[in-house]
């Protein structure tokens, strides 16, 4: 039996609370004036957006769930929150680098840089809230052992 088959009941649970994590921070931030005029200059419907935002946390919650849960021992840093942590800098960086930055640039506004940044920080607020409630769910479903 291979380390992650004893870990994968785990998945479900990490993946579907940092999708909840993500997803609550993304209802906080649409709130915002700021998010209101990102919002109208990119013509982003409301409601479509929180049903993307909720898929979008899924699936980057599954993919961060999976490396914590696959290369715990091999990820830098002391606790699960930590590791945690650094895997979605990693996946910030992803984001950023392959969706945001081409979508930004290829987009008719006047300023994009403005755009991408506001889109960078955003995501920074949604994904290190995904990543702060599955390194805060690992330490609870190891029982402290490992946290």
């Amino acid at each position: 039996m291979t380390k992650l088959a004893g870990r994968r009941p785990r998945l479900l649970p990490l993946a579907l609370g940092g999708a909840l994590g993500f997803w609550l921070a993304n209802l906080l931030i649409s709130l915002t004036p700021v998010a209101a005029d990102y919002r109208a200059a990119l013509s982003i419907a409301y409601l479509p957006m929180l049903v993307q935002a909720l898929i979008g946390g899924l699936i980057i919650g599954t993919c961060v769930s999976y490396c914590l849960l696959r290369f715990f021992d091999t990820i830098p840093g002391n606790s699960a929150m930590t590791k945690s942590l650094e895997l979605s800098f990693v996946v910030l960086a992803l984001v950023t680098l392959f969706l945001e930055t081409p979508a930004k640039l290829q987009t008719p506004l006047i300023d994009p840089f403005h755009y991408l940044l506001i889109a960078t920080l955003f995501n920074g607020i949604r994904i290190l809230a995904l990543g702060a409630v599955i390194g805060h769910l690992y330490g609870r479903l190891e029982g402290g052992k490992r946290s």
